[in-house]
C-alpha cells in the first residue's frame, strides 16, 4: 500500500479540513447500509484506516485503529486508544481509554500483539513489541508491557517474559536494582506483578474492581 498508492487529499476533517495520506479510511464511501451489514458501532471521532477488520458488535468510540488489525467480535476500544498495524484483538475484549496496542510497522517487527478473548486493558495501559495477552487476563490501570519487561508472579515467585497467563491478574510493579558502583541501591526496574489468578467461573462473575482488590 505505501509502495503502490501515491498521496492523497482524505476530506472528512473537522471543519471541512482534509488529511494528506496513502491509506484512506475503511469507512470512504460507506452509506447506511454498508454500515448495517458490518454491525458494529463507529462513534464520530473513530479512525481506522482500510485494511482493518472490525467485527460485529464492536463498539469504537474515539479511538484509532490502524492497518492491518483485527478487532473480534462484541469488543469495546475506548477513547483515545490506539490499535497499531497487524494487532490481534479477542472476542469480548475491554480496550479502556487511551490504551495502546502496539503495531508492527515503527519499529518493524515480526510478532504482532496479540490480545486474547474476554480480556480487560486498564485505563492508559500500554502492550507492546509482540507481548501475547492469553484469555482472561486482566492488567490494571497502567501496566506497561513490552518484550523484556519481566511479569512476577509475586505467589511462586516465577517470571515470565513477552507473555501474560491465561485468567492473571496484573498490576505495576518494580524490582530492586542492581547496587550503584559506590554501594549505595541502584534505582529500581519496572515490571508487571501478577497478584492473583482466577479460573473462568471466577472472572465472568466477578467485577474489574473486585479483582484488583488485594
Amino acid at each position: 500500500s505505501f509502495r503502490l498508492n501515491d498521496m492523497a487529499p482524505i476530506t472528512g476533517g473537522p471543519g471541512g479540513a482534509q488529511w494528506w495520506d496513502k491509506v484512506p479510511s475503511k469507512f470512504e464511501d460507506w452509506g447506511e447500509n454498508r454500515f448495517r451489514d458490518a454491525g458494529f458501532r463507529a462513534v464520530p471521532g473513530a479512525i481506522v484506516r482500510r485494511s482493518a477488520f472490525i467485527a460485529k458488535n464492536v463498539v469504537l468510540m474515539p479511538s484509532f485503529v490502524n492497518l492491518g488489525a483485527y478487532v473480534d467480535e462484541a469488543t469495546m476500544i475506548d477513547t483515545w486508544s490506539t490499535v497499531g498495524s497487524c494487532a490481534q484483538i479477542g472476542k469480548r475484549v475491554h480496550i479502556s481509554g487511551g490504551v495502546g496496542i502496539g503495531g508492527v510497522l515503527e519499529p518493524l517487527q515480526a510478532g504482532p500483539v496479540i490480545i486474547e478473548d474476554d480480556c480487560f486493558i486498564g485505563a492508559r495501559s500500554e502492550v507492546a513489541e509482540g507481548v501475547i495477552v492469553r484469555k482472561g487476563a486482566v492488567l490494571a490501570m497502567g501496566v506497561f508491557l513490552g518484550a523484556s519487561t519481566k511479569i512476577v508472579d509475586r505467589e511462586t515467585g516465577e517470571t515470565f517474559i513477552g507473555e501474560v497467563p491465561e485468567y492473571a491478574v496484573l498490576v505495576p510493579g518494580t524490582l530492586p536494582g542492581k547496587p550503584l558502583k559506590n554501594g549505595q541501591p541502584g534505582p529500581n526496574t519496572a515490571c508487571a506483578v501478577i497478584v492473583k489468578r482466577v479460573d473462568e467461573r471466577t472472572r465472568s462473575k466477578t467485577s474489574i474492581n473486585e479483582l484488583l482488590r488485594d
